[in-house]
């Protein structure tokens, strides 16, 4: 009986999807949405003033280290924060994409471009706790879908709003230079 039990925990375990341990959470090597399979390409720790706030990782479907390439490709990829704090609040969520928006689009922003902004500005609004899970994840044709929880919040339409998004992270005036390095996978 005890072989048996053993037999049905190894095989429990075996199917677990495999991750990567970054500041004590467990990112998924890999993600699967919409028909593709994208993989981890690299995840860091979102820190300010010493406190740790999220874990990010980005997920593509072949790994890159050129950020520039990656913000302009139009193919599927995702963008994943794990809430490590109860500092983040639904307010300084919002205030923090404003301006990593601000800081990706140089300040230029068009009235249509504003409108995706907002869109995505309201999936924020509902209470945000530590162990929520923000996955952005963009789809050819289709825009970004921002997932709560694993829960459908929006879809945002536009390869131009992918951009400006993926720019947060990635761009000149990244949130953090060194997470920017850590998605890339050029630090870590």
């Amino acid at each position: 009986m005890k072989k048996f039990a053993s037999l049905i925990i190894a095989a429990l375990f075996s199917t677990q999807v495999a991750a990567t341990e970054i500041g004590g959470i467990d990112m998924p090597d890999t993600l699967t949405t919409s028909g593709s399979s994208l993989n981890l390409n690299g995840a860091g720790v979102r820190e300010k003033f010493f406190m740790d706030l999220y874990v990010g990782g980005l997920y593509l479907q072949n790994k890159d280290q050129d950020a520039k390439k990656i913000i302009n490709a139009d193919e599927p990829m995702a963008l994943r924060l794990h809430i490590v704090s109860g500092l983040i609040t639904s307010e300084k969520m919002t205030e923090a994409t404003k301006e990593g928006f601000d800081n990706a689009l140089g300040g230029k922003k068009d009235p249509a471009m504003q409108a995706k902004i907002d869109t995505l500005l309201a999936t924020f609004k509902d209470e945000i706790k530590e162990g929520d899970v923000f996955e952005m994840v963009y789809v050819p044709q289709e825009g970004i879908k921002v997932f709560k929880n694993t829960a459908l919040a929006k879809t945002i339409e536009g390869v131009d709003f992918k951009k400006a998004l993926f720019g947060i992270w990635l761009s000149e005036n990244p949130a953090q230079k060194s997470l920017k390095l850590e998605m890339l996978g050029t630090e870590g």
